[in-house]
């Protein structure tokens, strides 16, 4: 027997709003609102859109030994992290596999903020507990935190019309504690959306309160998850379960350079990325221009010469382009460059294709 959906606090404000619901990692998402995913995604890219995030995860972990706790458990180096700062990670199994990839805030030296996808999330916990020390807490908070994504170049001035003066507003991938509205926030400079945004986490009792005050604001329009993903693909941003999983390496997944191997440093998986034999990459991440507005889809086969060498792993129409793009891995032993021609199979017919350089979308705000 299937696991009911979990629903967010939102569950009955999407409702109301009339958004398509769609599961999504275990929960019952809106993917589109009436105006539909072209829509949404235009108007973050030209204004202001709010997203319910309230299904990802969110653990604590604090203590003494937490800083040196996280710099093994995770790919990439927490001990040199600033404090008030976000950091890009890599839980990795001991195959250098990604587990998940995620969010690390850095609230003090021994207190850290960890920010999952839902889907892993119960892993997640799971794998990070057992490596810890005995004197370093762990809590999932999750249940507790709800988080909304406010995302598009006019997001700053929607926070300062709502009382938070842009001159204090955090800096990219950075991130603040304060009381608004009645409430305790954190809110940081990051998002999932190539646009200036910001996420916002604060008790889940009030999400309906913050979801409303948000949305009063003029010039901002909620916005689904169909539109999340056309959004983080036109700028190649990796969704987990389909650009990353527990069997490919993020060194595959291009964050090579992210993790700093020539450096003397130990965390799960850097035996295996560092072995010239183990280490060496399979397949490659490419992205990939259409001829046409014809989208290919997960799990198509890349083709060159009628040889398949690879398989796309995301599709879609990228709306701020007219045209589709794709991303998907191929085989390491086929040298591919921007403009090389290949074609995506896609059922009865080849779509015609190029390598591109992502992201494909390049005008967007986020650290404007």
């Amino acid at each position: 027997m299937e696991e009911p959906l979990l629903n967010t606090p939102l569950v009955d404000y999407h409702v109301a709003l009339g958004a398509r619901m769609a599961p999504f990692a275990g929960w019952n998402m809106p993917v589109q609102y009436s105006e539909g995913i072209l829509a949404e995604h235009r108007h973050c890219r030209t204004a202001a859109a709010l997203f319910d995030i309230c299904h990802m995860g969110e653990f604590r972990v604090a203590g003494p030994q937490a800083a040196a706790d996280l710099d093994r458990i995770l790919a990439r180096p927490v001990l040199d992290q600033a404090i008030n700062t976000c950091r890009y990670n890599f839980l990795l199994n001991e195959h250098a596999g990604v587990l998940d990839d995620l969010i690390v805030y850095r609230f003090a030296e021994d207190e850290f903020f960890l920010v999952v996808n839902a889907g892993p999330r119960l892993h997640d916990a799971a794998w990070i507990q057992e490596r810890l020390s005995p004197s370093t807490s762990f809590e999932d908070e999750s249940d507790a935190i709800a988080k909304l994504d406010l995302q598009g170049p006019q997001s700053a001035a929607v926070l300062a019309e709502l009382g938070l003066p842009i001159d204090r507003q955090p800096a990219y991938y950075r991130f603040l504690t304060l009381t608004l509205w009645g409430l305790p926030l954190l809110i940081s400079r990051t998002g999932y959306t190539g646009e200036r945004g910001f996420e916002l986490y604060f008790p889940a009792a009030a999400a309906g309160q913050v979801w409303e005050t948000i949305l009063e604001t003029p010039g901002v329009k909620p916005a689904g998850l169909g539109a999340r993903d056309t959004l983080r693909l036109e700028m190649g941003f990796p969704l987990y379960g389909h650009e990353m999983d527990e069997t490919i390496t993020p060194v595959e997944a291009g964050f090579g350079a992210m993790l700093k191997l020539e450096k003397p440093r130990e965390f799960i998986g850097s035996e295996v990325l560092r072995d010239p034999v183990r280490g060496r990459p399979r397949r490659r991440l490419f992205g990939f221009r259409l001829d046409s507005r014809r989208a290919a889809r997960h799990g198509a086969a890349i083709l060159v010469d009628g040889k398949q060498i690879g398989v796309v792993t995301s599709g879609a129409v990228a709306p701020s382009l007219d045209i589709a793009v794709a991303m998907g891995y191929v085989d390491a032993a086929f040298d591919l460059k921007p403009g090389d021609a290949v074609g995506l199979d896609a059922g009865k017919t080849v779509l015609s294709a190029t390598v591109a350089s992502t992201p494909f979308y390049t005008a967007g705000t986020a650290r404007a």
